[in-house]
């Protein structure tokens, strides 16, 4: 969390890719993905006076990385703390770099395993409807679905009497 002196705080994600082993990405809450070295890490705590650490749970996903043709299939569970919180898919199309362009194949090719479960387009094809998709783009898509998943905690659990 990050805050100044009369300013109210604002988040930042630190995540990592094992696809990216190289890069560490900070996401500002509604706002840029930064993409640094790994040594990022050593900066954040190098600043800890300038920046607060959010007492939130790590999140992570670990799982299987399949290859089909083109395509490029990540299940994984996702878990915060010791225990299993999810699932996550991701699916990439290889020959395609503009992502809205092939999503009517990627959804097609999720429908062929998850049926009915098949997400809507993405947030992130919003307003850069032609752009690029690079790493960030999948990263602020992990950082969805574990926002998703902590706010899935934060209900409160009803004691029995």
């Amino acid at each position: 969390s990050l805050s100044l002196a009369g300013q109210t705080g604002k988040l930042m994600y630190v995540m990592h890719n094992s696809e990216y082993p190289l890069s560490c990405f900070a996401l500002f809450e509604n706002g840029p993905c930064l993409i640094a070295d790994t040594n990022f890490d050593v900066l954040m705590v190098k600043l800890k006076g300038f920046f607060q650490s959010a007492k939130a749970s790590k999140i992570e996903t670990r799982g299987t990385r399949y290859q089909y043709c083109d395509f490029l299939v990540k299940v994984g569970t996702v878990t915060m703390g010791p225990s299993a919180r999810g699932i996550s898919v991701e699916v990439e199309y290889g020959p395609c770099v503009v992502a809205s362009d092939c999503w009517s194949l990627l959804l097609e090719f999720l429908q062929s395993f998850l049926g009915s479960h098949t997400p809507g387009a993405p947030a992130v094809f919003g307003n850069r409807h032609d752009a690029v998709y690079g790493p960030a783009d999948t990263m602020v898509q992990y950082m969805e679905l574990f926002n998703k998943i902590r706010k899935q905690q934060q209900v409160p659990v009803a004691g029995i009497r």
